[in-house]
């Protein structure tokens, strides 16, 4: 391991070195892809700087605890650092997933329940916005279909970071951990006899995908266009400015009705359609490679019931992770950071546990 430390140590001070170069800050391209692969080795590089410090004085204290004994607890104290300092090193030299520093198109779609799985779809989207808000990410409202009672039957959001984002705290990083089903227990409004109901909704989170990244050919989509439904202003409801795109060879499709223009319509269904069709190939070359290291957090079977919100009793609940609290009302303001924690903590287990036994 420490070999492969070592020879990370001698490229992270070759980025350096560019880095400080004028010339290479000329093609800005360049620039980024140098910047990113030096923050990604900056955590290795510190941690190895603090490992080896630790390794001297742990020798320092042995030498001086010949002569007076009380230095055996700071050798062991420094040991103790040390062997922590091991399992971080170990955890940092898992390869890391290549799309974390990615936005991401998030979609919500109600499931079980009707009206109330569309108000509860409409909860989620305001969780996810506020929580977007809290970290200092942008928002972007690409389609929508609202319920009669103010909720959403479906809806697709990009979320964006505002300038580099540090390693793991990308989009992608941190909002991978959602996909799957979230399950409500309350008395929805619809209900007059006081009745606590159980209902579900979707979500997905798909890296957004750049075009030169999924190559899509014209003859390979079938592009249908019809009427926008639901609530708006002039033009909607009024042309066939609504937009649904179909990927032949693999069934995916995508629709956008939100923009006043067929053409603004194309454009967003075809972000949602990119993002889909990267995200199949990279589940189906995860499944081929049956990949050691896949997270126990994530998987591909996006239907699984991942999370409740109790609000009789203002709980959430993670199933996947064990995670408990009893703040559900800050949950859903955005305050999201603890739920998500638990599953990258958990995530982070799996791949040092996998890394023990290689």
């Amino acid at each position: 391991m420490f070999e492969a430390v070592e020879e990370l140590l001698v490229e992270h001070a070759a980025l350096e070195e560019r880095l400080a170069d004028p010339s290479v800050h000329a093609d800005q391209s360049v620039a980024r892809k140098l910047s990113k692969r030096y923050a990604e080795l900056t955590p290795i590089t510190r941690t190895y700087r603090a490992w080896r410090q630790a390794g001297e004085d742990i020798e320092a204290a042995r030498e001086f605890a010949a002569e007076d004994p009380a230095f055996l607890a700071e050798a062991k104290a420094a040991q103790v650092r040390q062997d922590e300092l091991t399992e971080e090193l170990r955890l940092l030299l898992v390869p890391r997933d290549p799309s974390d520093d990615k936005d991401v198109i998030l979609e919500i779609k109600a499931g079980e329940g009707g009206e109330e799985s569309a108000l509860f779809a409409g909860d989620l989207l305001r969780m996810y916005l506020r929580f977007a808000e809290r970290v200092g990410w942008k928002t972007e409202l690409i389609d929508s279909n609202e319920s009669d009672l103010g909720g959403y039957k479906d809806v697709s959001v990009a979320v964006k970071t505002k300038g580099a984002a540090e390693p793991g705290q990308g989009v992608w990083a941190r909002l991978k951990y959602e996909g799957g089903v979230h399950r409500v227990q309350r008395v929805p409004a619809t209900e007059s006899q006081g009745r606590i109901h159980t209902s579900a909704a979707g979500v997905l989170v798909t890296p957004e995908a750049e075009e030169v990244e999924v190559e899509v050919h014209a003859n390979d989509l079938r592009i249908d266009v019809y009427r926008s439904s639901g609530p708006g202003g002039q033009s909607v409801n009024t042309t066939d400015s609504a937009v649904r795109i179909t990927h032949l060879p693999t069934g995916i499709v995508a629709s956008c009705q939100n923009e006043k223009s067929q053409l603004q319509n194309k454009e967003q269904a075809m972000r949602i359609l990119r993002s889909r069709l990267l995200a199949a190939a990279q589940e189906a070359a995860e499944q081929e490679a049956s990949d050691a290291r896949r997270s126990q957090v994530r998987t591909v079977d996006r239907s699984e019931r991942i999370r409740t919100y109790n609000f009789p009793e203002n709980r959430i609940s993670d199933h996947r992770t064990g995670f408990k609290a009893y703040n559900l009302d800050q949950v859903l303001d955005g305050d999201l950071n603890a739920l998500i924690q638990s599953a990258v903590d958990a995530d982070a287990a799996a791949k040092l546990a996998a890394a023990h036994e290689q």
